[in-house]
């Protein structure tokens, strides 16, 4: 059986540009065989150009690296269906469709579904692959029994991608969280998003670690990690195993990804570094099919 290739996710933070560019110049020397670029929380967060986002890609394209351009995964106005026509039709390089207005516009082109895209079931799939699907990631909530029954009749063609690190993206509002915790209206922002580079975590009352805020998004304060699970992930025949991007140690955290790929006995060292390298600790329960803050 291949060993699955390593992706590596869009960036779901607001990091300033120079940020961006240095960020993506460790990745182009990295071990990860996929880079999914652009942003796909929120239009008003411009460090980068469409052109800077481009020039990105020719220069992953020729470390090596598969790019993929990814959309927004909520549209609410005219200005950002023009952009994501503009990248539906960029000629060059695959899309990954976050909402279903995306995969109208990608039909009849080969495309990529997000995890932000509601596939629960085989026909959805089937239907998806029907109008040019060739790869699609696992929705975060769904277990491991589930993924298993998508693998025995996934369609002829259609690449399994699954999200295996990184804070879980949970859900998607019209309101930016991040502007009401600082009493600022979403249309007054005052880009405070950029303030917090890797999300602004909420804690409980008992002061435990609960969600974090990044604009319209909320996500697990914990980190979602499934390096122990590894082995049955690679069973269960997934193509690709997707990495989230994090303002620290991303490029050490592709690199023990690629180490168990290598040699899965070297899971246990590499497991016990990683979790060192979690802002707030991690959680799997999510693959078990319990509490999704739950860890194993």
């Amino acid at each position: 059986m291949d060993k699955p290739k390593l992706s590596l996710g869009p960036i779901l933070y607001y990091w300033p540009r120079e940020t961006l560019f240095n960020f993506y110049e460790q990745i182009a020397a990295s071990n990860v065989d996929i880079v999914y670029l652009g942003e796909t929380i929120c239009s008003k967060r411009k460090s980068l150009r469409s052109s800077d986002w481009l020039e990105l890609a020719t220069k992953l394209t020729d470390a090596g690296k598969e790019v993929v351009l990814s959309t927004l995964c909520l549209i609410e106005a005219e200005s950002e269906l023009k952009t994501l026509r503009s990248l539906c039709d960029n000629g060059k390089f695959m899309v990954e469709a976050n909402d279903m207005a995306a995969v109208q516009l990608l039909e009849g082109k080969p495309f990529i579904t997000g995890h932000s895209v509601n596939i629960y079931n085989n026909n959805s799939l089937d239907f998806l692959a029907k109008i040019g699907l060739v790869r699609w990631v696992l929705p975060v909530e769904l277990s491991r029994d589930t993924l298993a029954d998508f693998q025995t009749s996934r369609p002829k063609g259609v690449e399994t991608e699954v999200f295996v690190y990184g804070r879980l993206p949970l859900a998607y509002s019209a309101r930016c969280f991040t502007a009401r915790s600082h009493n600022l209206p979403k249309d007054d922002c005052q880009y405070r998003c950029i303030d917090y580079q890797d999300g602004l975590t909420l804690f409980s009352q008992d002061d435990k670690p609960f969600l974090t805020l990044n604009g319209i998004q909320t996500q697990s304060a914990y980190t979602y990690n499934l390096l122990s699970v590894l082995p049955d992930i690679i069973s269960l025949g997934v193509d690709v195993l997707r990495i989230s991007p994090q303002s620290l140690h991303t490029d050490k955290i592709i690199e023990f990804f690629n180490d168990c790929l290598q040699d899965q006995a070297t899971i246990p060292d590499r497991l016990s570094k990683i979790r060192r390298l979690m802002p707030m600790g991690s959680c799997d329960g999510y693959w078990y099919g319990t509490a999704g803050m739950d860890e194993k």
